[in-house]
């Protein structure tokens, strides 16, 4: 489904977050750009998480979610599922920012977050264009600013 232009920025910042949590499992191939050391991996993810990753959280919480929220039963169970994995992606982080051996960490933060942005993307913007249209949707949603342009 071709994304409503109220959701595309979310759905950019959805394609970063998709390099970083393929690039921090422990099976990622090696990188020519990014680190691929432990302690450079946390930091580029940290980096990650204060730059892009909390915002784009912000954008969603602040101002998508309480626009669709109460109108459908699925989407309110999408987002309530969705706000319990930005919970725990954000105790990953936090753990991230403690000292010891991150690969574990690492790696489940990695599966997590490709799990969650595909739900996000698959499901609930899905669901969210479906029931609400494009004339509605963009009526409602306020103008979602990309965290990182391309």
């Amino acid at each position: 489904m071709k994304r409503n232009k109220k959701l595309i920025a979310l759905s950019h910042d959805h394609h970063h977050g998709l390099r970083l949590a393929q690039h921090i499992k422990k099976d990622a191939p090696e990188n020519k750009v990014l680190p691929n050391d432990v302690d450079g991996k946390v930091n580029y993810t940290l980096k990650s998480w204060n730059e892009e990753l909390k915002i784009h959280f912000r954008n969603e919480e602040k101002i998508l979610f309480p626009a669709v929220r109460g109108r459908d039963e699925i989407i309110d169970n999408l987002i309530a599922e969705v706000m319990i994995e930005h919970k725990e992606i954000e105790r990953l982080i936090g753990q991230l920012n403690q000292p010891g051996y991150h690969i574990d960490t690492l790696d489940t933060l990695g599966y997590l977050l490709e799990h969650h942005i595909r739900k996000e993307e698959r499901e609930l913007f899905d669901k969210i264009q479906k029931v609400f249209g494009e004339d509605e949707l963009n009526r409602l949603v306020d103008e979602i600013e990309p965290v990182k342009n391309n």
